[in-house]
């Protein structure tokens, strides 16, 4: 495509200016300079390209140097010379105002449109008609990655910066709006397209060292993508509190644990009925209830259950046994599994014996 033509006006009088260089000598003045750095600024604001408003200065002093320099006059011509560097120097320097304003204006835009649309603030429908802007139809279903790293991130740093760069390398022309929030990495992409997130958690993961990668369950509108993020930062929550270790999580997958802590007065008395007596053992409840929670997680496997926890089967057993006789439940049985795990998850979810509960 033919760039647009740019008008005579952004130079401006360059020519008479050269002209009078080239016959007294002198430099530009302080009024000459600031014409050239609004035209400048103007020039942005049309939306030319420094690179062509550069060319059509050249231009211009090639066309108009045979009246300018006068011949060869070598102090003529290294007047001239120093005039067209002051002027483009000039010029470029409002060029570049005017862009780094209008860069500031759509980064405000975007900052606010992202705060918005995470918060659930503003018209909705308004929110829809701004998405567009930045690629996103909200009218569709949508899925939020959060990632959190061992810093928190902005923008500008190199985590966020080589995601960017790895997910628009591989995914060009897809709707997709990559940013952060609150010192974490934030994805946002069409919830048809899982295998967006699921590359983004890959190279989060690798840019944040070992981060944590939450995803959110798709959802419709607007209001889905603010479901969505908060369904990840609550798997990250979860993630924290239930110590689990996973790269990559999945709220679909952790649906168990909100339903579980709903009533949580309920788990507090299923905590205390299961579990409130291995406080009787020596050393407290602790060592105890990390070798129950070893032990499901293991598959109720004693084998694998003692290497994790660097005890021999014996050792196991013995704890396995004491834990039987105090709470009366076994914890091999079926019977009394069920209730025993789901006591465990609840430990672990209202942090208990840290907290009273």
């Amino acid at each position: 495509m033919a760039e647009p033509e740019i008008p005579d006006r952004f130079l401006g009088g360059y020519a008479e200016i050269l002209g009078e260089v080239a016959g007294t000598g002198r430099r530009l003045t302080r009024e000459e300079l600031e014409s050239r750095r609004t035209l400048g600024r103007e020039s942005a604001e049309a939306g030319h390209q420094l690179r062509a408003l550069v060319r059509l200065h050249l231009a211009e002093t090639r066309a108009s140097w045979p009246a300018t320099a006068r011949g060869t006059d070598a102090a003529a011509t290294d007047a001239v010379l120093a005039a067209v560097e002051q002027a483009v120097d000039a010029f470029a320097e409002g060029f570049e105002r005017a862009q780094r304003l209008t860069v500031r204006r759509e980064e405000a835009a975007r900052r606010e449109f992202i705060d918005d649309l995470l918060y659930g603030r503003s018209d909705l429908g308004r929110l829809a008609e701004r998405a567009t802007r930045f690629g996103l139809r909200l009218s569709r279903a949508h899925a939020v990655a959060v990632a959190a790293g061992p810093e928190a991130y902005t923008e500008s740093d190199a985590a966020p910066r080589s995601v960017e760069a790895a997910l628009l390398t591989r995914f060009s022309g897809r709707k997709i709006l990559l940013t952060t929030k609150d010192g974490r990495l934030v994805c946002i992409a069409p919830g048809s397209q899982p295998d967006v997130l699921r590359y983004f958690a890959k190279q989060a993961h690798a840019a944040t060292d070992g981060g944590q990668v939450a995803v959110g369950r798709p959802h419709r509108g607007p209001g889905g993508v603010v479901h969505s993020y908060d369904e990840a930062l609550e798997a990250l929550d979860m993630a924290e509190r239930m110590g689990l270790d996973d790269p990559v999580l999945y709220s679909a997958d952790l649906l168990v644990y909100p339903v579980l802590t709903r009533d949580r007065q309920a788990m507090a008395d299923l905590v205390r009925s299961e579990l409130g007596p291995l406080q009787q053992a020596r050393g407290g409840a602790e060592p105890l209830l990390e070798t129950l929670s070893v032990y499901f997680d293991a598959g109720c496997v004693a084998a694998e259950t003692a290497r994790r926890l660097a005890l021999s089967v014996r050792a196991l057993t013995y704890r396995l046994e004491r834990i039987h006789q105090l709470t009366g439940s076994d914890p091999s049985d079926p019977i009394h599994r069920y209730s025993l795990q789901t006591a465990v998850i609840g430990a672990r979810l209202l942090d208990w014996p840290a907290n009273e509960l």
